[in-house]
């Protein structure tokens, strides 16, 4: 016996006692479920990954700092705190960024990452809703998506806030002040998440056990909610134009049968078992119904998609080892240690909180009033109401954009006018509601003054958006036949459909 096949043979023994105990092979079915082969498709992926070297990076820093306020005598590398007391959690952070071998490297890396698992969240959501991949039956994942992208924003809040540096301290007290201005239960609300009435000796231990502990616990129980109702349900699937051959209509009755095999939305189906269910047409090619929605055209899961994944997942680290070693992050020596007498001149929140602080800054006092004895102040109405109900309609929309019937296909986002314009809408509200929050900059480049400026800015957050979405819906068509496309019509995979294209 060559040593060949001396090793295969210790290889099939392995195979077989793993078999006999896991039953290895009644999960050839999982390992054969199709993943379209999409580039978009990959950003949930990318969201997935940023997660994990989160956790991983996370959990290094963990190790280093100190999640306490008391004040203790700095003895690091940064000159000028040499011998000065600062907070312990400040120190740490120093400590972390100067002083622990790879520190600052692996700080960078959490931060960016933090950064792009809001981005890719976002874009995913992005996607998705443009092609309609929210509609019958997938509302819960569209559901439990949006509760994703709330959380991973609350996570990035807490873990801004650590350093407790000038800079994190100050939008500490912002976050406090619009959490107590809920009416009735603001004050044991901003108790729980900062531990009292801020500025408290309690507040970071409580921000650093949300941030490290409930808040990614609750991302890694929703990430394996959304991965189950996604197994169940199959991924969506675009237009099959380029993926498949044109199936005669004999053909595509013929292999029906064997594509109904399995119930639609049950049966997990790589390119392989598609092509071996429908036969091939000249050349080899799979032949398969292009309305077929029992089975999805893509890669197996394993090895095929598992090798795809392989690959994203070392580009998103070698993307994010790229910024963490080019690009500084927030540089808390310059900044300093709270200082509970001073505020600094420029307060801005992350990227994809800058809508939200927009907001807060352009409601008007006069928002102010009290309804039944229940005092609504413009701080809740800017910083929790207007935000809350972003969310609220990002949630619900799946309920009014909806489908009767269970949908397989993705659908083109120039085809549905209506929904379309009204994901322009929000996109335009954002990025208006963003540029509100950079007011400052703004009326510095400007040469004028944020009072001058936010009316115009308050106009512009009803107008550019309202204006933008009737361009698109008017550009679209919606305006010609009155039916707004919203998608219950004729389906992007429908066999007439694809051969009029």
């Amino acid at each position: 016996m060559s040593r060949t096949d001396a090793a295969s043979d210790r290889a099939r023994d392995v195979y077989d006692w793993v078999d006999s105990r896991l039953d290895v092979d009644d999960a050839s079915d999982f390992l054969g479920k199709a993943f379209p082969a999409e580039d978009s498709f990959l950003l949930g992926e990318v969201a997935l990954f940023c997660f994990v070297i989160l956790v991983s990076t996370g959990t290094f820093l963990a190790f280093f700092y100190e999640p306490s306020t008391a004040p203790v005598e700095y003895a690091g590398s940064v000159v000028r705190y040499q011998g000065e007391e600062v907070p312990a959690a400040f120190k740490s952070v120093l400590n972390i960024t100067y002083d622990v071998p790879f520190g600052m490297f692996l700080r960078r890396m959490h931060h960016w990452a933090a950064h792009l698992f809001v981005a890719a969240i976002a874009l995913h959501m992005l996607r998705v809703f443009f092609t309609g991949a929210y509609r019958n039956p997938r509302e819960p994942n569209w559901v439990v998506g949006t509760g994703l992208a709330g959380l991973a924003m609350f996570a990035a809040y807490t873990g801004y806030s650590l350093p407790y540096d000038e800079f994190a301290s100050t939008a500490v007290g912002i976050g406090y002040n619009v959490a107590s201005s809920i009416p009735v239960v603001g004050d044991p609300v901003a108790s729980i998440v900062f531990g009292g009435q801020f500025p408290t000796s309690a507040t970071i231990p409580r921000l650093f056990f949300l941030h490290v502990f409930l808040i990614p616990a609750a991302i890694a129980g929703l990430i394996a909610v959304h991965m189950a109702i996604l197994l169940r349900q199959k991924h969506t699937e675009g237009q099959r134009d380029g993926d498949v051959a044109p199936a005669s209509r004999e053909t595509a009755e013929s292999a029906r049968p064997a594509q109904d095999a399995g119930p639609a939305g049950d049966g997990p189906a790589g390119a392989g078992s598609a092509s071996d269910a429908t036969g091939t047409a000249d050349g080899g090619r799979p032949v398969l119904d292009r309305d077929d929605d029992s089975v999805v055209i893509g890669l197996p899961a394993f090895p095929n998609q598992t090798a795809v994944s392989a690959m994203v997942f070392f580009l998103t680290m070698a993307v994010l080892s790229l910024l963490a070693g080019f690009l500084p992050v927030h540089n808390i020596a310059a900044y300093g240690p709270n200082d509970p007498a001073s505020t600094p001149s420029l307060i801005m929140p992350d990227w994809f909180l800058m809508w939200g602080y927009g907001f807060l800054k352009l409601t008007p006092s006069w928002l102010s009033f009290d309804v039944l004895g229940v005092h609504v102040s413009s701080e809740f109405v800017g910083g929790v109401l207007l935000p809350s109900l972003v969310f609220l309609a990002v949630v619900v929309w799946p309920f009014v954009d909806r489908a009767e019937e269970p949908e397989h296909f993705t659908r083109n986002y120039l085809d549905r006018p209506f929904p379309t314009a009204v994901g322009i809408v929000g996109v335009t509200l954002v990025m208006v509601a963003s540029v509100a929050g950079m007011d400052v900059i703004l009326a510095e480049i400007l040469g004028t003054s944020t009072a001058v400026l936010r009316p115009y800015l308050t106009a512009a957050l009803v107008l550019v958006p309202a204006a933008a979405g009737t361009v698109t819906y008017w550009t679209l068509g919606g305006f010609d036949d009155g039916s707004g496309g919203t998608g219950s019509g004729d389906a992007p995979g429908d066999t007439e459909g694809v051969a009029d294209d």
